[in-house]
């Protein structure tokens, strides 16, 4: 692939990748302002933890709808929709002067995050080449990681000039507010950029239009031959008829194994209790002791980890492959989770009732949570979008995204609002320790079920996956 059609192809999978940015930030901001939310409404414990995961109800949504509206109505035009409601959130989360208004707002944007989070990586999946089809997916990764350290810079900056997240800032709004509003710039972009974005090829073939098929082929790599290109991608589906939900079944009516082990990575990726570092990471550290300034500041040396990590990860997944990397990953994650849970579990209690890591244990903790972040982000985090993005088969990859993204952010969201239980019930020791016994089980169901997709066609991928 010479150079002028590879810099064509990275461009538009960048701007696809906006919509990472925005899933990432989207998830992040919460981040700083769980304590100023509680405040500002009046919240009680439960109702602090539905402000946080209320956006993952709408995850759930737009994930599943998202997949079959984009096999009926194309990829574009739903992408088009996501950075509408990425911006209507952001405005509204900020605006909101009730727990029901922020509910309301931040499960648009749970809409949104949703349907990007099943989008993106299935766009790129869709215009890349297989050589470089690991590393185009992987940069949905790295502009979730990048949306999630710059929501927590920025989260940062805004409290810091403030004083805190409940103070006012500018024009008479609180802090926490400013740092919801700042996401419109990002969104605005997203969506000017996809409206110079071209549509799928393989969503052109399934919609019965070959020749613009052909033609957005040629623009993406012109030494190919278009037409036998949109010919192999015709073989995998089924003819004169689209895609649809039945097509998971067998004729049996079972779901598709190759469904069952998306289902897996879908689900074990947020049962490693990753997003309780994200959405809880400032609630976190404070409980561990550390202040409001230092606890937002532990949380960009974490985002700091997870770019430079995510970065590792698109250097290896082209060359290890996808297998290997994600039985490291469930492994390192395990351990950096069992190493906090040890430690929490020692953690003694102040007068106060708080956390209280004597001597060198807040470093310790402070490494093992880094440590567990940076296996994260090589593995899991990528990786999982990109085996999403291209295991699926052409017939299938819609409406198996649309199972697999309900019930990874229903994973999500039970996770999130089951960490403030754990904590109170049972201590950050135990809470840990039962996310390491996921990774556990997550090494040995990928050694087991898993086949590997690298350097492979998504048409030999789509063949291979229906025998």
């Amino acid at each position: 692939m010479n150079s002028q059609p590879l810099v064509k192809v990275t461009l538009i999978s960048l701007a696809a990748a906006l919509g990472g940015f925005l899933f990432g930030f989207d998830s992040g901001v919460i981040n700083g302002t769980v304590g100023a939310l509680q405040l500002a409404f009046s919240s009680t414990a439960v109702g602090t933890g539905f402000n946080v995961a209320s956006m993952l109800l709408g995850c759930a949504i737009g994930a599943f709808f998202a997949g079959t509206l984009a096999d009926k109505a194309g990829r574009r035009p739903v992408l088009l929709i996501t950075a509408l409601l990425f911006i209507i959130s952001a405005w509204g989360s900020g605006i909101a002067d009730s727990s029901a208004g922020f509910v309301l707002f931040r499960v648009l944007g749970g809409l949104a995050v949703g349907a990007a989070s099943i989008l993106v990586p299935a766009y790129i999946g869709e215009i890349a080449p297989a050589s470089l089809r690991g590393r185009l997916i992987s940069l949905q990764q790295l502009m979730i990681v990048l949306g999630l350290f710059f929501a927590f810079l920025s989260n940062y900056i805004i409290a810091g000039a403030a004083g805190s997240a409940i103070a006012p800032l500018w024009a008479g709004f609180n802090a926490w507010q400013w740092m919801f509003w700042v996401e419109i710039i990002p969104a605005s972009l997203f969506f000017l950029c996809l409206l110079l974005v071209p549509e799928s090829p393989r969503y052109l073939v399934a919609a019965a239009k070959p020749q613009q098929a052909a033609a957005v082929l040629l623009t993406l790599a012109p030494a190919e031959n278009a037409e036998a290109k949109v010919a192999d991608i015709q073989s995998t589906l089924v003819a004169e008829r689209k895609p649809a939900l039945r097509d998971l079944l067998t004729r049996n009516g079972k779901l598709q194994p190759i469904v069952w082990v998306g289902i897996m990575l879908a689900v074990l990726q947020q049962f490693t209790g990753i997003n309780v570092v994200f959405y809880y990471g400032a609630t976190l550290w404070q409980a561990a002791g550390f202040n409001e300034a230092d606890a937002l500041a532990v949380n960009v040396i974490g985002g700091a980890v997870n770019i430079s990590f995510t970065l590792l990860a698109i250097a290896l997944v082209d060359k290890v492959g996808r297998k290997q990397l994600l039985m490291i990953g469930a492994l390192g994650q395990a351990v950096m989770l069992a190493i906090l849970a040890a430690i929490f579990a020692m953690a003694e209690l102040s007068a106060a009732g708080n956390l209280r890591l004597d001597g060198n244990m807040g470093v310790y903790a402070l490494l093992a949570a880094n440590g567990y972040i940076a296996f994260f982000a090589t593995t899991w985090g990528p990786i999982v979008w990109v085996m999403l993005g291209e295991m699926f088969p052409n017939q299938l990859r819609g409406a198996a995204l649309a199972v697999c993204g309900i019930l990874h952010w229903l994973s999500n969201f039970t996770i999130t609002m089951s960490f403030p239980v754990l904590l109170a019930s049972l201590g950050l020791g135990w809470a840990y320790g039962i996310y390491a016994a996921f990774g556990l089980l997550a090494f040995f169901l990928v050694k087991k079920l898993l086949q590997e997709t690298r350097g492979r066609s998504l048409e030999q991928i789509s063949r291979d996956a229906m025998q």
